[in-house]
Order: structure tokens, then C-alpha cells, then sequence
């Protein structure tokens, strides 16, 4: 299982924001030049995170994007789900439609699901704000080098 560019960058961008929480609208302009991200890119994944709830956009020219919630409310899993779908090893886990010849006897179903709760409890445990608070740390150790 691996992440698509939706979920990496989606997850960058919108940590970005969580880092100007209160301060108004930021524009897609200043995220793609901080994060490094193509902007028109960037407009197709807040599309996605502003239909899902998570961003609120202000146009005009002081508009941009902000949180719809405070960062410590917004899961890194929430995010990754709005732009990736379930997050899981293994279709069978997640579709309920998926079909498979062995499903009574498969031996490695139940890993698969337990490999799915795993990623879950730790994307739904880590807020924005929780990254904020680790990039605080990580940049205190940094200056004291």
C-alpha cells in the first residue's frame, strides 16, 4: 500500500494552513511557493477538502483558504480518506462488494484487517496540531545543533 501524490501533498498543503490557523485567508499561491507544489495541482486537491469539510474558501483579492476547524480538530486520517479513499492493503477489507472465491477460507484476510486497524488508530490519533507541536520540537533541536 502505498500513498498517492493526492495524499502526501493534500496533507502538506493543508498543514500549511493549520500553521496560519486564525490569521485569515492564505492564498493556493503562498502554500505552492512554501510547500513547494504545483498551485493548479493544489486547486484540484482543495476542491476535494473544501467539498469534504475541511477547508472554507474566501474569494476576492484578500480570499484564500482556511481550516473550517481548529488544527487540534483535523486528523491526519480525516485528510488522507477525503483524498485517497479508505486506506487499506487489500480491497477485500474496505468493498463490500469485493468479491473473492476463498473469503470463507482465506488465512490472510484477517491480516490484512488487522494491518487496516492499525493504520487507522494511527492516522485517526494524529492531529494538524500535533504536527505543528512535533515541527516546533524538531526545529527547537535544530537550533540547538
Amino acid at each position: 500500500m502505498k500513498l498517492s501524490t493526492r495524499g502526501r501533498y493534500g496533507l502538506k498543503a493543508i498543514y500549511q494552513l493549520a500553521l496560519y490557523y486564525g490569521q485569515g485567508p492564505i492564498s493556493l499561491k503562498q502554500i505552492a511557493i512554501e510547500q513547494e507544489l504545483s498551485e493548479n495541482y493544489l486547486e484540484q486537491l482543495f476542491s476535494t477538502l473544501r467539498k469534504e469539510g475541511l477547508l472554507h474558501s474566501v474569494r476576492g483579492a484578500q480570499g484564500g483558504y482556511m481550516l473550517s476547524k481548529k488544527p487540534s480538530e483535523i486528523t491526519v486520517g480525516e485528510i488522507l480518506r477525503a483524498l485517497e479513499g479508505n486506506i487499506a492493503p487489500y480491497d477485500c477489507v474496505v468493498d463490500d462488494d469485493f468479491v473473492c472465491s476463498r473469503e470463507d477460507t482465506c488465512v490472510t484476510r484477517p491480516v490484512w484487517v488487522k494491518i487496516k486497524n492499525s493504520i487507522d488508530e494511527v492516522i485517526d490519533s494524529i492531529t494538524l496540531q500535533d504536527m505543528i507541536e512535533e515541527n516546533i520540537k524538531f526545529e527547537e533541536q535544530e537550533d540547538e545543533r
